[in-house]
């Protein structure tokens, strides 16, 4: 038969699989081994270190024609991107808001790779897991078994999800048939002013606009003023808007305030608006034994958006998007073309899952959250999340009692925000001397932490979302700080680039310092 093609000029055909499986196998075993201990010993290397020109030059090179070694691709891998991570898998590691992730669920996002299902639908275990974590998230979140749900990227992407559904429910025409130009009055979405940026990304992606999102003052403790969003609301009914929706959050990025999601719940009731709520950074607090009571009214929103790549630590990516009315979740998004008819039996069978958002192809992201839920149990995430917030207080509690520092809002659960206090600068000042506090500790492998700005005022932020997270990394963070605040304050050269390292001289001049900022340069007076 071999003949027979070559006669005919037939070219071999090919596959990507492995011309001898056993040298993948052994390979296999070893990357499975070198991952292991990437994370047994993940206390052993930095939080975080600049990449070399060499490894950033690594990734200019152009694109590959010719094949190469299996082995010789996974030593470049281990040698650039392992080596050089984002670092939040490691105990120290309090940036932004995002989780630690886990070896279980790594090894699942590997299976969900070689299982290789795509979860837009269909009549396979893939697809019904799927449908089971969600139907835990629901569960986690105390709502119906009759709401939906679909597991997509993150919180923005949830957000997104809820907001659109909200959007055509009260719309009070068909929007998916006519747009949203065809709106008799325009819609009005309400939120506090520490709402999330994805919410404007979301009212621009919807066709409303960013000035659809009606931002209302905050109390002392960053959550909505009730009285003040009744107000708004009123307001925008006399000038011949449509109040549509109120966003509750359950944990602002800032400072991690909860809104009072029962009375939001109320008064969206009394106003007959969608109640969603950004859950992305403490929906989950509803599984901690101990604090559960801090979301209480979350289970009597209309729809809700959670990160279980956040407080259930799962590999990136996955996050959920619940919404009751299922039946309004599938209408806002459920399109049937001939290509995508259901059959009463086979592979066409089973539910298609991409009739509750906007993908059409979409990866196998329950397997990693699944595996993890199985191994561990709901229980012990929820012991975790008390554990992150027993954390966060104790650290307020070492700031409190150290004269250097100061604390910059209250800590509500796992977010603490922070300042060295460096007296006698400007405002101005005090935030280039903080932001090069928190540079250093991330350059020299410390810690990483972020930075904000709460009541007009700069601050460190510490945003502990680690299950790796012990105290004694705290009490590091506070003794580093203080003395790379020392050492700044003694003579070292305050810059942003990190481009100089020469002493400030006690004379003030700038003798050493060329690569300093005009800015900061005039910042040196101030801190001797």
């Amino acid at each position: 038969m071999d003949a027979v093609h070559e006669a005919a000029g037939m070219v071999a055909e090919e596959t990507l699989d492995p011309l001898d499986w056993a040298d993948v196998q052994a390979l296999s075993h070893r990357i499975v081994d070198d991952a292991v201990g990437y994370l047994r010993d993940v206390r052993d290397r930095p939080v975080w270190q600049d990449m070399p020109a060499a490894v950033k030059d690594f990734f200019a090179a152009p694109l590959p024609r010719s094949p190469a070694r299996l082995a010789d691709v996974y030593g470049e891998v281990a040698r650039t991107v392992m080596s050089y991570p984002m670092g939040n898998i490691h105990p120290r590691f309090w940036s932004w808001y995002m989780g630690s992730s886990n070896f279980t669920g790594a090894l699942g996002d590997f299976l969900a790779a070689v299982q290789g299902s795509n979860l837009g639908g269909g009549n396979h275990a893939a697809g019904l897991m799927d449908g089971q974590v969600v139907n835990w998230c629901k569960e986690m979140m105390g709502f119906p078994a009759s709401a939906s749900g679909t597991l997509v990227s993150g919180g923005s992407m949830a957000n997104i999800i809820g907001l659109t559904v909200a959007r055509n429910a009260k719309a009070g025409i068909d929007v998916r048939e006519h747009g949203v130009a065809a709106i008799e009055k325009p819609l009005r979405f309400y939120g506090s002013d520490q709402l999330h940026s994805c919410h404007r990304k979301a009212m621009e992606a919807l066709g409303l606009g960013n000035r659809a999102l009606r931002r209302i003052a905050t109390d002392a403790g960053m959550r909505i003023d009730i009285g003040a969003l009744r107000v708004a609301i009123a307001e925008d009914r006399k000038a011949g808007f449509r109040p549509a929706c109120v966003i509750g959050t359950a944990g602002t990025v800032n400072t991690g305030a909860i809104d009072d999601l029962q009375a939001l719940a109320k008064l969206a009731a009394e106003e007959d608006l969608w109640f969603h709520v950004d859950g992305c950074i403490g929906a989950l607090i509803a599984i901690a034994p101990e604090n559960a009571s801090l979301v209480a009214g979350i289970e009597r929103a209309d729809s809700i958006a959670l990160d279980p790549h956040k407080w259930l630590h799962a590999p990136f990516e996955a996050g959920c998007a619940l919404v009751r009315d299922a039946s309004a979740h599938r209408g806002t998004f459920a399109v049937t073309p001939e290509y995508l008819e259901s059959t009463p039996r086979g592979l066409a069978s089973g539910q298609w899952l991409h009739d509750y958002g906007l993908q059409t192809t979409r990866g196998f992201r329950a397997l990693k959250v699944w595996m993890a839920l199985k191994e561990h149990g709901i229980d012990k995430f929820g012991r975790l999340i008390d554990q992150n917030i027993a954390q966060a207080r104790y650290l307020a509690s070492l700031i409190a009692a150290e004269p250097a520092l100061e604390l910059m809002a209250q800590t509500t659960v796992n977010i603490v925000c922070f300042r060295h206090r460096a007296k006698g600068l400007s405002a101005e000042r005090l935030k280039v001397f903080n932001t090069e506090i928190m540079l250093r500790l991330q350059e020299e492998g410390i810690a990483a932490i972020s930075d904000t700005t709460v009541h007009g005022q700069h601050c460190l932020r510490v945003a502990i979302t680690n299950h790796r997270t012990l105290r004694d990394d705290l009490e590091l963070l506070v003794r580093e700080t203080i003395r790379i605040g020392k050492e700044i304050i003694g003579g070292g050269c305050l810059t942003l680039t990190g481009g100089c390292q020469a002493a400030i001289p006690s004379s003030g001049s700038a003798a050493g310092c060329d690569a300093l900022p005009e800015a900061v340069r005039r910042l040196r007076p101030a801190l001797r």
